[in-house]
This record gives structure tokens, sequence and C-alpha cells, in this order.
């Protein structure tokens, strides 16, 4: 046990002592100076914006995928289940490319969208959000399955055979029993967007989310501005981490 907890200890030293050494290397004067920046304070809006509909668009995508998966068998599973976490094994930057094939001024989807309505989906909050979704839902498909699946099937049944519907059924028990592993798969959908980087920079440069700010200022001003930023986002994000633990623990409790 003295070994595991000396290896488990230097894993969370790997991981804090950046963040830590992040932190420490900003003076106040510089994090004020940073946050007064309009560009950095729109950008930091527009990521938390970005990411709050694409966790919604992964709750009403992903959430019946997940419950199809956990609850039936059916010809060509295997393969829905390997696509689902295909975008776990793409490097962001390739996503991003392949996108504009879809979502880009000639895709497949993006150019008839823009002929048709004039929305496009290149340097748009909407390409954004595409972006954030493409490499995010998979986090919400897989907690949600495994939510499904540990809701006791003899349940749902019993609820049958009182008379509930299908949907009664889904919305009145399989739902709120899975709700752990769903918020689960959502809190990680939301922390994943946030810091979506690769994929988003290719597909929409602009507006800058501020993981892209964070880069455009470090290329250009190196260090300083960049790092006082990645502190306020980072800041920022742990926030609304420790937040959401709160919530779900509280409805846990």
């Amino acid at each position: 046990m003295f070994a595991f907890s000396l290896v488990g200890g230097l894993l969370l030293i790997f991981i804090a002592l950046p963040l830590l050494r992040l932190f420490g290397a900003q003076s106040a004067a510089s994090l004020m100076r940073v946050a007064a920046m309009a560009e950095v304070r729109s950008s930091i809006l527009l990521s938390l914006e970005a990411a709050s509909l694409t966790t919604v668009g992964a709750a009403l995508l992903g959430v019946p995928l997940a419950y199809l998966l956990g609850r039936t068998s059916f010809r060509g599973k295997g393969l829905v289940e390997a696509i689902v976490d295909l975008p776990l094994a793409v490097p962001h930057t390739v996503v991003g490319i392949a996108l504009l094939f879809v979502f880009g001024r000639t895709g497949i989807i993006g150019a008839p969208v823009s002929e048709l309505t004039g929305y496009q989906f290149w340097g748009t909050a909407g390409g954004i959000v595409i972006a954030m979704l493409y490499v995010s839902v998979t986090y919400t498909v897989n907690a949600a399955r495994v939510g499904f699946e540990a809701v006791d099937p003899r349940l749902e049944k019993v609820a049958r055979t009182l008379g509930a519907g299908r949907w009664a059924v889904f919305l009145q028990v399989s739902l709120p029993l899975a709700a752990r592993g769903i918020l689960t798969g959502l809190t990680l959908t939301f922390a994943r967007s946030i810091s979506e980087f690769g994929s988003v920079i290719v597909l929409t440069y602009y507006p800058m989310t501020a993981p892209v700010k964070i880069y455009d200022l470090f290329l250009q001003f190196g260090l300083g501005d960049s790092s006082a930023m990645a502190a306020l986002f980072l800041a920022v994000s742990l926030s609304l981490f420790v937040l959401f633990r709160y919530l779900f623990a509280e409805r846990r409790a």
C-alpha cells in the first residue's frame, strides 16, 4: 500500500506542479492588466458559451444513442461503438481539416447551407461548437451508456407491467437512475470542449476562443501575457469544475 501511495503521490505532483508553477509565476498586476483586455474577456466568454452549447448538443444527440447502446443488441453494434470512440484516436488538427471538407466553404454541408441561408460555419461560433462537439461527444455517449447499463432492467419491466409506455419508462425510470453517468459524461464533455484548440483553430480561427487567444498572445508577446491569460482562464475553468463537482456531490447525497 505504501508503494501505491508513493506512485500515486508522484502522479499527483506531476499533474499539479506545472499548474501551481503557472499560478506562482503571475503577479497581481499582470493578471489585472490581462483581465482588463476586452479581447481576452470576450474570448473566455466565447469559450464558455460555445462549451455550454456543445454540452446541450451532446445531451440531445448523445443520450439517445447511449440508451440504444446500453439497452439493446443489434447487428453492427460493435461498429457503432467503434465510430463513437473514433474521435479519441484522431489528432485534433486532423479533425479540423476533415471538418473543413464537410462544413467549410466548399464542404458538402457548409456550401449548400451558406448558399441557401447565408450562414457559414467557418469563422463563426457555429463552427466552434461543431469542432468542440466532434471531439467531446464521445465522453457523453460512453458515460451515459455505462449509466444505462447499470439500471436494473427489472425496474423497467415492472414499470411496463404497471401500464407505463416506453417513453414514460425512459423519462421516469431509466433517465433518473442513469443520471449520475449522464451528468459525469456531460461534465467531461464541457471540460473537453472548453479546452479544445486543434480542431477549432483549423476550422474557425476567428472569433478566437480562449485557448486560441492564449496561443495568439504567445506568438505575439511570448510567455508574459499568454501565461497570465492562461492562469486566468485556468482559474475560471477550475472554479467551474469545482462547482460542478459540488453540485453532483449534493445530488448523490
